[in-house]
């Protein structure tokens, strides 16, 4: 799960240069109610896939991106991104299947404790993938991100359980892949400038939060803005996404309101010790 940001009227920026990035979670009819609010259904999801084909936008993945923002390349026209969080059960059959029949790309973020048999996450129950079809997945066209291991505030953790959650689930990814894990998603968009440093350090390239805004040419490479689909929005939503209305545009910087949220979860974290970044 991921949090959200602040929306803005007005028009889109100009010269298209807006980035929209869709969050999704999980895709399915009956989800358990503790995910509920981030789940669409699978005709609801097919309707989004068919209004971002429609748009005539370029579908990339988070590493064109950041080969982007890195300087190596540029971005094709009218980019737009897809990614996943978490790792929900339907991710490596009919979801993954929606994406390859209309041949979107997509980013996937998986909870490593959630999906590795007998790990241990903050997640609540609810049906997930498992680690043995990761590889399957990143064939099917996805390419596969860390979302850590838990899914903790990791603006709230300190350095060591901080390095345990961006190392390990990098590491186990990787193990399954047999390839490098290039991009990171902070469980819940919760990050700061010590989350961000100490994710450049792990070997990330990239790592997205949320923000609930576009993103553009300009992002930042480590707070790359999302737009979190939620199971209340429509294809309208979805179409003014597209065309750079109803949101912000990335980079800019948190809020005071943000920053007091950040503060006030570290002291609560510091009574209570990890919690669930959701």
């Amino acid at each position: 799960m991921s949090g959200a940001g602040t929306h803005r009227d007005g028009p889109a920026p100009a010269g298209g240069a807006y980035v929209p990035v869709f969050l999704y979670h999980a895709v399915m009819d009956d989800p358990p109610a503790w995910i509920a609010e981030f789940t669409v259904t699978p005709k609801e999801f097919a309707a989004h896939l068919d209004a971002i084909v429609g748009s005539g936008r370029t579908p990339v993945t988070i590493g064109v991106l950041a080969d982007h923002l890195a300087g190596r390349a540029p971005l094709p026209p009218r980019p737009v991104l897809l990614t996943f969080d978490d790792g929900f059960a339907d991710l490596p059959g009919p979801t993954a299947e929606a994406l390859a029949e209309r041949s979107l790309p997509a980013t996937a973020y998986l909870t490593t404790g959630a999906i590795v048999p007998g790990g241990r996450s903050l997640l609540p129950p609810a049906p997930m993938m498992t680690l043995a079809a990761v590889a399957g997945l990143e064939r099917s066209g996805m390419e596969i991100g860390s979302h850590t291991v838990t899914h903790a505030q990791l603006d709230t953790l300190p350095g060591k359980d901080l390095a345990y959650e961006l190392r390990t689930s990098k590491a186990v990814l990787e193990d399954a892949l047999g390839h490098p894990v290039r991009h990171l998603a902070y469980p819940h968009g919760y990050n700061s400038a010590k989350v961000r440093s100490w994710s450049a350090r792990a070997g990330y390239e990239t790592a997205t939060a949320v923000r609930h805004a576009l993103s553009s040419e300009r992002d930042e490479r480590y707070r790359i803005a999302r737009l979190i689909v939620r199971r209340g929005h429509t294809v309208a939503d979805v179409e003014s996404w597209l065309a750079g209305g109803g949101v912000r545009t990335a980079p800019y910087r948190d809020g005071p309101k943000t920053v007091a949220w950040r503060w006030y979860r570290r002291g609560r974290a510091m009574v209570r010790g990890p919690e669930f970044a959701g």
